[in-house]
């Protein structure tokens, strides 16, 4: 029995509406009527033309490209939502940016990951649902739940059905050491080894691949990781998997599509053969590439957000 909201209502800003629209055909909802634009000056505008007066909202937004556009969206709706009475707030954020700024390098960064959690706790937020967060020790930064989902709940099953039969033939290849666990879990989930790519980073999207911990040599690398931004790090360690690993075929697949920069240059030139992305960044019509497939997340972010409002635990979709 729900002991928040008297009923559902699934709101979208404007980073994602088809997956908004999505999951609120999964939920049996049509998505809540609501007008985000912008005023000459650059402000953004929200106004909400239903009650949600004890409502349960969701609001669906991934805070992508114009990052800072995505966010300030994100946080006005929750500000207007709150001023107007809803119950509970969740904000369900597919693809949280900030993420990769989550600790300091040097002396005087900023740690705009935390940053990012105050705002959206300040602005009226009561949960947070998101996917594969860069680091997940970002949840830590919230002093309210958060619910993490992962992506290879989704990307696994794809490259099970792929290549089933083969598995004999198949290498995981965790991109570098922080992906480890991410690219072991995925492993697990499909019966096969794991290799790591160790690498070193001279500077923000450069890096530079030193060796190949385990035998790619002759097999179906598959390399995991949370997101692909420039692709220098996804490209430089397909290249290291066939020119230093002997590897025959390279896949690759990730959570979210950044693409940015000289990241479909590069994965054309590379020697990848399909990169699998999920659909938690829209994905521009020009950056629709042969190369690139992606997965509909839809159905599992409907599963927890009813989970979330039936009071059910969340752990099965793990």
């Amino acid at each position: 029995m729900n002991a928040h909201g008297k009923d559902i209502k699934i709101f979208s800003c404007n980073s994602n509406r088809p997956l908004a629209d999505a999951i609120a055909k999964d939920l049996g909802q049509s998505l809540g009527d609501v007008s985000i634009g912008m005023f000459s000056d650059g402000e953004i505008s929200c106004s909400i033309s239903e009650s949600v007066r004890g409502s349960e909202v969701f609001v669906v937004q991934s805070t992508s490209s114009p990052v800072n556009n995505n966010l300030m969206e994100l946080l006005i709706m929750i500000d207007a939502l709150k001023r107007a009475s809803a119950a509970g707030i969740t904000a369900v954020m597919p693809y949280f940016g900030y993420a990769r700024q989550d600790r300091k390098t040097k002396s005087r960064d900023p740690i705009s990951a935390k940053l990012v959690a105050n705002l959206l706790t300040t602005a009226g937020a009561d949960r947070i649902l998101t996917l594969d967060l860069h680091c997940p020790q970002i949840q830590g930064f919230f002093d309210i739940p958060l619910d993490h989902l992962q992506g290879v709940s989704v990307l696994a099953p794809y490259f099970k059905n792929r290549f089933a039969g083969r598995e004999d033939s198949l290498v995981c290849l965790s991109p570098d050491v922080g992906s480890v666990s991410r690219a072991r879990n995925f492993a697990s989930r499909i019966g096969v080894g794991l290799a790591i790519i160790d690498k070193r980073r001279q500077q923000a999207n450069v890096s530079e691949v030193m060796n190949i911990i385990g035998d790619v040599r002759g097999k179906t690398v598959i390399i995991v990781d949370d997101m692909i931004d420039t692709a220098g790090t996804l490209c430089n360690a397909a290249k290291a998997a066939v020119e230093l690993g002997g590897a025959g075929e390279v896949y690759a697949c990730a959570s979210h599509g950044v693409l940015s920069g000289p990241a479909l240059e590069r994965i054309e030139a590379s020697p990848i053969k399909e990169l699998i992305l999920l659909d938690t960044i829209l994905l521009p019509e020009e950056k629709k590439i042969p190369k690139i497939k992606q997965l509909e997340t839809h159905s599992l972010f409907a599963q927890a957000i009813d989970r979330i409002f039936t009071d059910k635990p969340l752990s099965i979709l793990f």
